[in-house]
Protein backbone atom coordinates (compact mmCIF):
# COMPACT_ATOMS: atom_id res chain seq x y z
CA UNK A 1 0.00 0.00 0.00
CA UNK A 2 1.11 3.51 -0.68
CA UNK A 3 1.87 5.85 2.17
CA UNK A 4 -0.29 8.90 2.67
CA UNK A 5 0.72 12.19 4.19
CA UNK A 6 -1.02 11.23 7.42
CA UNK A 7 1.32 8.27 7.81
CA UNK A 8 4.42 10.46 7.76
CA UNK A 9 5.42 12.46 10.86
CA UNK A 10 4.78 16.18 10.71
CA UNK A 11 7.87 18.40 10.61
CA UNK A 12 8.56 20.60 13.63
CA UNK A 13 9.17 23.77 11.63
CA UNK A 14 5.51 24.82 11.17
CA UNK A 15 4.95 24.76 14.93
CA UNK A 16 8.11 26.72 15.57
CA UNK A 17 7.47 29.39 12.93
CA UNK A 18 3.72 29.78 13.28
CA UNK A 19 2.36 33.26 13.96
CA UNK A 20 3.17 36.60 12.42
CA UNK A 21 6.01 38.99 13.02
CA UNK A 22 3.94 40.81 15.65
CA UNK A 23 3.86 37.62 17.71
CA UNK A 24 7.53 36.74 17.25
CA UNK A 25 9.32 40.12 17.17
CA UNK A 26 7.26 42.88 18.80
CA UNK A 27 10.22 44.48 20.55
CA UNK A 28 12.22 44.65 17.32
CA UNK A 29 9.28 46.24 15.47
CA UNK A 30 8.77 48.78 18.26
CA UNK A 31 12.47 49.66 18.15
CA UNK A 32 12.36 50.13 14.37
CA UNK A 33 9.26 52.32 14.72
CA UNK A 34 10.93 54.49 17.34
CA UNK A 35 14.04 54.73 15.13
CA UNK A 36 11.90 55.90 12.19
CA UNK A 37 10.38 58.63 14.33
CA UNK A 38 13.87 59.60 15.54
CA UNK A 39 15.19 59.81 11.98
CA UNK A 40 12.23 61.96 10.98
CA UNK A 41 12.88 64.36 13.84
CA UNK A 42 16.60 64.41 13.07
CA UNK A 43 15.95 65.21 9.41
CA UNK A 44 13.58 68.00 10.43
CA UNK A 45 16.24 69.54 12.69
CA UNK A 46 19.42 69.00 10.66
CA UNK A 47 18.33 69.61 7.05
CA UNK A 48 17.63 73.24 6.20
CA UNK A 49 14.15 74.15 5.01
CA UNK A 50 15.51 75.57 1.77
CA UNK A 51 15.59 72.10 0.15
CA UNK A 52 11.93 72.41 -0.82
CA UNK A 53 9.30 69.68 -0.89
CA UNK A 54 11.80 66.81 -0.70
CA UNK A 55 12.66 67.82 2.86
CA UNK A 56 9.00 67.89 3.88
CA UNK A 57 8.27 64.55 2.22
CA UNK A 58 11.25 62.89 3.92
CA UNK A 59 10.16 64.11 7.34
CA UNK A 60 6.53 63.16 6.76
CA UNK A 61 7.48 59.72 5.45
CA UNK A 62 9.77 58.89 8.37
CA UNK A 63 7.25 60.09 10.94
CA UNK A 64 4.38 58.26 9.25
CA UNK A 65 6.32 54.99 9.04
CA UNK A 66 7.27 55.19 12.71
CA UNK A 67 3.77 56.04 13.88
CA UNK A 68 2.27 53.25 11.76
CA UNK A 69 4.71 50.66 13.12
CA UNK A 70 4.27 51.72 16.74
CA UNK A 71 0.51 51.92 16.33
CA UNK A 72 0.34 48.45 14.82
CA UNK A 73 2.44 46.95 17.62
CA UNK A 74 0.34 48.71 20.27
CA UNK A 75 -2.90 47.56 18.63
CA UNK A 76 -1.64 43.96 18.50
CA UNK A 77 -0.67 44.06 22.19
CA UNK A 78 -3.95 45.62 23.34
CA UNK A 79 -6.36 43.47 21.35
CA UNK A 80 -8.19 40.75 23.27
CA UNK A 81 -6.62 37.32 22.98
CA UNK A 82 -3.07 38.46 22.25
CA UNK A 83 -0.65 35.77 23.29
CA UNK A 84 2.47 37.64 24.34
CA UNK A 85 3.26 40.91 26.03
CA UNK A 86 6.22 43.19 25.46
Amino acid sequence: MAETQRDQPAPRAPGRWSGGALDRHPLLLATVGAACIGVGIMIAVVVPESDGPAWVMAVAGCLAAGVMLLGRVAFARLRPGSRAAL
